[in-house]
């Protein structure tokens, strides 16, 4: 499944609109998370557990689009757009969501 954020792919011609497909994924940062990303915080630098969750939450909204899109009959999702928010009463829960247009390319 080809998955691009552009509106058009080089060379290839579409077919086909099947319409929107969307994914989303919410992932609960633990308390141990949240204690070493802020001591992150305080002394400075990356934190990556919480990166590691962000990119487990975005492959996952992104398969999920992908496996609507295969069953809509569409070969790639064109035009996506990947949202991060948080959620929850404390903001302990991160949430990925994305959409895109399925298509049929040839």
């Amino acid at each position: 499944m080809l998955m691009t954020t552009t509106a058009l792919v080089e060379g290839k011609h579409i077919t086909k609109y099947h319409g929107v497909v969307t994914g989303e994924a919410i992932i609960g940062a633990n308390a141990v998370r949240d204690l070493f990303a802020g001591l992150r915080d305080f002394f400075g630098g990356r934190s990556g557990s919480y990166e590691e969750v962000l990119r487990k939450a975005k492959d996952t909204a992104l398969r999920e689009m992908g496996e609507e899109a295969d069953r809509l009959g569409a070969n790639a999702v064109i035009g996506i757009d990947l949202d991060y928010e948080t959620v929850g009463a404390s903001g302990s829960m991160l949430m990925v969501t994305c959409s895109g247009t399925a298509v049929s390319m040839e």
